[in-house]
């Protein structure tokens, strides 16, 4: 795994867009696995900067989501499926024609599930997945304890995580869905390349436990360590509880800049 601490949230989006705009010229198809939330804006940002100055084509990009709320109407705007539409989507030009997601106002959603893992497989894998992670060191919706070889599934929330959530509800957890559907870890591990981003204090420890912390269920993203190529990007305050911070600072300044992240 590798670990690059930047300055702020604006560098660390910059680097990964600038890492998937690279992707983009290699293989203009490429699939790219999104996030939802406020801390992979910036990286959404960047790449609409860098499409619309004409330093990177996404017309054939194609976009795949990564966990999706259980009963929202797809219109609804707070499915994800709505926001990555705003977010991703209409800023970089790709339509919905390109885009890949689970259904989760489906009658089965067990059926719904299988039927999203068997889709990513046929659209030839994820690319590149971008990640962030809870305060309990969860990724996509796979909440601690969960299974690292599990499949796209219904989970039930934590509380915390509605309550993190509430902020995109008008602050009224009432409103949050208590079920997702979310790739499973064993989902998400299968893409070439998985790049985290966390940035703020609040996210430290779980940046600790995830880089410098045992492989376990309890936190979830510590899986990622087990993949060929995973990137973590983290800021200053997030990187505060890393006991190998200096280390990880003098490999990524003495890396050649030809293997990018």
């Amino acid at each position: 795994m590798e670990v690059v601490i930047v300055p702020d949230a604006a560098a660390g989006g910059e680097l990964i867009a600038e890492a998937m705009a690279q992707l983009l010229r290699r293989k203009p198809d490429a699939l790219l696995g999104v996030a939802t939330g406020s801390t992979p804006l910036p990286i959404y940002q960047s790449l609409t900067a860098k499409v619309r100055s004409g330093a990177v084509d996404t017309s054939r990009a194609r976009i795949a989501q990564l966990d999706e709320y259980v009963g929202l109407p797809a219109e609804h705007p707070e499915s994800y499926r709505s926001v990555l539409r705003r977010e991703v989507l209409e800023p970089l030009g790709i339509g919905m024609d390109a885009f890949l997601g689970p259904d989760g106002t489906a009658a089965d959603v067990q059926a719904a599930c299988e039927e999203y893992d068997r889709a990513l497989a046929t659209a030839g894998g994820v690319d590149l997945q971008l990640l962030g992670i809870g305060t309990d060191g969860h990724i996509g919706f796979n909440e601690p304890c969960s299974s690292l070889a599990s499949r796209t599934r219904i989970k039930t929330l934590t509380e915390q995580t509605r309550v993190d959530n509430a902020r995109f509800f008008d602050g009224d957890i009432g409103q949050v869905p208590h079920h997702v559907i979310t790739q499973g870890i064993g989902t998400i591990l299968e893409a070439r390349h998985l790049v985290l981003l966390a940035t703020g204090e609040g996210k430290a420890d779980a940046v600790a436990a995830t880089v410098e912390g045992p492989v376990a269920a309890v936190c979830p993203a510590s899986a990622l360590q087990l993949h060929p190529h995973a990137t973590v990007v983290v800021d200053e305050a997030a990187a505060s509880k890393l006991k190998l911070a200096d280390y990880f600072r003098h490999t990524y300044a003495n890396k050649p800049d030809w293997q990018g992240i």
